[in-house]
């Protein structure tokens, strides 16, 4: 070995050592600076994060303000995965995120398309109990009005008349001058004001009026941000794209000529080809702009990240075509410092890589915008105006300024603007586009309607009761937004090795380069030169990052048009893997109400008399049966008559006079307390009750005249979703509180085989720790509050959307339309989305675990076989386009039908007693929920004023934290 290749060697060892440290080695954590009650620091955007490591205290409510001094489509998003948070982040513009960090750890964050990153380290505080504290003193915060420990809201105006920055001076002089108002923010050009505020000290309709005093015009935006923020990413995504296509144009022209002259002159006689184009000084003069403009956007990124310490696709390929360009201008000015044989130029190599790289991010940005296609979709749904209804009058005004309390007319073919009751009118309402059920709803006075559904036969009047960002759209927007900032488990195997991947190319790059400079043919440098660049032009970090990201974005869209808010990418992993399902009962597998289900008279009455009489009966009771049995000769137009003499017997019934003649409803033994021979009906009522229903004897004029049931029926997709879900191999269990009796016949009716049965309210998140705990992946379905506790116990909570905010809280998928068609439908969508992810990571690390050694040149002594840079740039162009395209096939999935069974099989209900012995631990009262739970199974616990409560889920605690005197009082 010469002294040159020992230098050489002894050079690539020390750079490899130098940039592992460099990558690796120890940084900084700069700290955030407590100002007052917030902890705040300033993060420059700019081709990665600076600074890039930041380190907070827990429980400190954490102010990050991103100075982004960029456009581009990259660095417009940052993700916090692990707080499920995400802002969208404005070019040349400060922005802030806020929020409280409960967990300490270290937490990576990123840019929406996983490329630049950073680290949240946030400090362990001591082990407390959380605390709520009476009312203080308002305390001052450097200058700031805000409350110690208040939580400030915020706002955002709509300013007209504001033309200059002296007229953004005088709005926010003019807003910060009134007590309660924290931080305020006027951008021109969007003619936007967002206020930060405590609204126990200032309203939003006084700051208007501040805004009015100081000579402009404005009014209160509701759902802040929702719709500029998609316009603006549109925006800068259509820039993008402007931006790529001069800068292709550009390349490809001056590029093509420098190609083909090389090409011609390399494999082809090239007599008639101009020595112009051959011509090195010629060759420089058209690559240098292709250098320098068409790769702009490829070596700004790339030198920044490398100053942030850390590296991307963009270091590589501006390391690879920076060398071959600076080889070759040392080459074309300077030639005599090289032998004759290392004498070669890689302008073409230069040129097309550059060009193939831009093409490809063009292509790339074209179809990545069809992966937020959903976000898009759920913006457009919503109404511009809405028809107020005033002084006897009609206003047409914009939908920001509808207010709770307004009646809003809705015509026949128009989308009903906001949420709200009907006051007046009946229609069919199209609710597909929420809750992606295609049968229009019937809606009367008294019914809720929601926003961006299309009215279409009659007219209406309705009462908003949420707009604004309260609407039912506007969470399921919010809730989609966050699925997609939350990261899977399986992407952070990706980020691991995608942290390391690019230094790992680096290092074999320079390996490459060493070995074939020592080892390799004549003329060495040359063969190292090329093959190292090919390492590194091939190498595509991009894939591996965009693998899951992309797919959960379009499956998590895809969730939400179907009526589905899957609420985090972990649940949408998990759901996939899940074998077993507990459904409860009531409001899951039955429509949770009870209704008339079957009537047998006796005695010489028709059915429609005996029901006339047993309704009227029961006109003035409340109870929920009775309501049923009302209900049902309402839905049959029976005319009720007034009872007379009305006479409650407790715990067997009631006894009434009714047009003369004396009836007596309720269990057998009223009828027998009163002397009237119930043998002739017990049959038909055990055979009912055996069936799940509740059977209601009557008699009339002292002889029996039949029974009637009650049953809390199934829902009309129960059993085919049943048997779907058993078709998708999974194990379905029934979990009640109903009697053995009950549970077992309803089990039967949709062909479940296994039933938990009396099992206490409490008690049902120890019934799925129990399944868990036999080694099964728990889903749990459910809808009331009792239900929430097993919900956050299970693997996948599904909570039914029409049920509680409670339960609904404590899931991690919800379904809108409160169909169990849509819990067949989160599984299936589940499973494609992983299947999907899979494809798009097995293609990112087999292309690169086979691309990097082919340029390496790890095939050239047995096959000759070395990879030209250019080839390497179109394979790595080609890789990251297959992987968002692979992502977009997502987009084609439909729902699969339910399995309609045409015979339910005889199955035997295996029915288990919930046995469970309460231990001698008391138990406690939620105070806001009512629910009987042991403290130590409680989901959250609060001292106030010397006294522990104890919660079953999170947003009980929430509530009760927001205002202790409400549930205590």
């Amino acid at each position: 070995m010469s002294a040159v290749e020992i230098w050489v060697t002894l050079g690539g060892v020390g750079a490899i050592a130098l940039l592992a440290w460099y990558f690796f080695g120890p940084r900084a954590a700069k700290p955030a600076q407590a100002r007052g009650n917030v902890q705040e620091i300033t993060i420059t955007v700019k081709g990665g994060y600076s600074p890039d490591v930041i380190r907070v205290k827990q429980g400190v409510p954490l102010r990050l303000v991103f100075d982004r001094k960029e456009a581009g489509e990259c660095s417009s998003r940052v993700v916090f995965p692990d707080f499920q948070l995400s802002k969208t982040l404005a070019p040349f513009a400060k922005t802030t995120l806020e929020f409280t960090p409960d967990k300490a750890g270290k937490f990576g964050f990123a840019c929406g398309m996983n490329m630049l990153h950073g680290t949240l380290i946030v400090e362990e505080k001591g082990k407390e109990t959380a605390e709520v504290k009476p009312p203080e003193t308002p305390e001052a915060v450097e200058g700031s009005p805000a409350l110690k420990g208040e939580k400030p809201e915020e706002t955002e105006f709509n300013i007209i008349g504001a033309h200059c920055a002296s007229c953004v001076a005088t709005i926010e002089k003019a807003l910060k001058s009134l007590p309660g108002v924290d931080e305020v923010h006027v951008n021109l050009a969007s003619e936007r004001a967002i206020a930060r505020y405590d609204p126990k000290q200032v309203t939003p309709e006084e700051m208007i009026a501040a805004i009015e005093a100081a000579g402009y015009q404005a009014h209160q935006r509701s759902g802040a941000g929702v719709v500029e923020t998609e316009d603006r990413e549109m925006a800068e995504r259509r820039a993008e794209r402007r931006g790529l296509t001069r800068r292709l144009i550009v390349g490809a022209i001056l590029t093509a000529p420098v190609f083909i002259s090389a090409m011609v002159h390399e494999f082809l006689p090239a007599v008639w080809l101009p020595p112009i184009l051959l011509n090195r000084w010629f060759q420089l003069l058209l690559i240098t702009p292709v250098m320098f403009y068409t790769g702009w956007h490829i070596h700004r990124v790339g030198w920044l990240t490398l100053r942030h310490r850390t590296a991307d696709m963009n270091t590589l390929i501006t390391i690879g075509t920076t060398a071959a360009y600076l080889y070759s201008l040392v080459v074309t000015v300077t030639p005599g410092i090289l032998p004759e044989a290392l004498r070669q130029v890689y302008y073409e190599a230069v040129g097309v890589i550059l060009t193939l790289i831009t093409l490809g991010r063009l292509f790339e940005v074209i179809a990545r915008g069809g992966t937020s296609e959903a976000i898009r979709r759920l913006i457009g749904l919503q109404a511009r105006t809405a028809h107020i209804v005033r002084d006897g009058g009609e206003e047409d005004i914009p939908i920001e300024q509808v207010k709770a309390g307004d009646i809003i007319l809705v015509r026949p073919g128009e989308k009903v603007p906001v949420d709200g009751e009907i006051v007046e009118g009946s229609s069919t309402l199209d609710e597909s586009m929420v809750t992606g059920e295609s049968i229009p709803v019937t809606k009367k006075p008294g019914d809720t309607v929601i926003g961006a559904t299309i009215n279409q036969t009659g007219s209406f009047r309705f009462r908003a009761t949420r707009v604004g960002k309260d609407t039912m759209l506007a969470q399921i927007i919010k809730l989609v937004e966050q699925a997609q900032s939350s990261k899977a488990p399986i992407q952070r195997l990706a980020d691991l090795i995608a942290s390391r991947f690019v230094p790992a190319v680096i290092f074999i790059a320079i390996a490459t380069f060493v070995i074939w400079f020592n080892f390799g043919p004549v003329p060495a440098l040359l063969f190292a030169l090329v093959n190292a660049v090919a390492v590194l032009i091939i190498a595509c970090p991009c894939a591996l990052g965009l693998a899951t990201p992309l797919s959960v974005m379009v499956g998590t869209g895809k969730g939400a048009q179907n009526g589905i808010l899957i609420k985090s990418a972990e649940a949408l992993e998990i759901a996939h893997k899940m074998n077993t399902l507990v459904l409860d009962k009531t409001g899951t597998l039955t429509k949770g109400k009870p209704s008339l289900t079957d009537i047998l008279p006796s005695g010489g009455l028709d059915a429609d008399e005996l029901l006339r009489l047993v309704a009227s009966a029961e006109r003035v009771s409340e109870h929920p049966l009775a309501q049923a049995i009302i209900q049902g000769a309402q839905d049959r137009k029976l005319a009720l008559a007034d009872p007379a003499d009305f006479k409650s017997v407790t715990g067997k019934g009631v006894q009434v006079v009714i047009d003369g003649r004396k009836v007596l409803v309720g269990n057998r033994r009223l009828l027998a307390d009163a002397g009237i021979d119930v043998q002739a009906l017990e049959k038909q009522a055990e055979r009912l009750s055996a069936e799940g229903k509740t059977a209601i004897y009557a008699a009339v004029d002292g002889r029996p005249a039949g029974v009637i049931a009650v049953a809390d029926t199934l829902k009309e997709d129960s059993k085919a979703a049943v048997a779907t879900l058993k078709k998708l191999g999974i194990e379905v269990v029934m979990i009640t509180g109903d009697n053995r009796r009950t549970a077992e016949a309803i089990a039967r009716q949709v062909g479940i085989e296994r039933v938990l049965a009396e099992v206490l309210p409490q008690d049902k998140a120890l019934e799925v720790k129990r399944l868990q705990s036999e080694n099964k992946l728990v889903g749990m379905v459910g809808d009331g509050i009792n239900d929430a506790p097993a919900l956050a116990q299970a693997d996948v909570g599904i909570a039914i959307g029409t049920g509680t905010d409670v339960a609904i809280e404590a899931s991690d998928i919800t379904l809108i339309s409160g169909e169990l068609k849509g819990v067949v439908t989160a599984i299936t969508l589940s499973r494609s989305t992983m299947r999907n992810i899979r494809q798009n990571l097995v293609w990112a690390f087999l292309y690169n675990v086979l691309g990097i050694p082919i340029a390496a040149g790890v095939l050239y002594p047995a096959f000759g076989i070395l990879l030209n840079p250019m080839i390497a740039a179109a394979a790595m162009a080609f890789s990251s386009l297959s992987v968002v395209s692979n992502a977009n096939r997502l987009r084609r999935y439909k729902p699969a039908a339910l399995t309609e069974p045409v015979a339910l099989p005889e199955v035997a209900p295996r029915v288990e007693i919930s046995k469970r012995q309460l231990e001698e631990t008391a138990l406690v009262k939620d105070p806001v929920c009512g629910m009987e739970i042991d403290p130590d199974d409680a989901a959250a616990k609060v001292e106030y004023q010397g006294k522990s409560y104890y919660f079953c889920a999170q947003v009980c605690r929430d509530q009760f934290t927001a205002d202790p005197q409400k549930y205590l009082s």
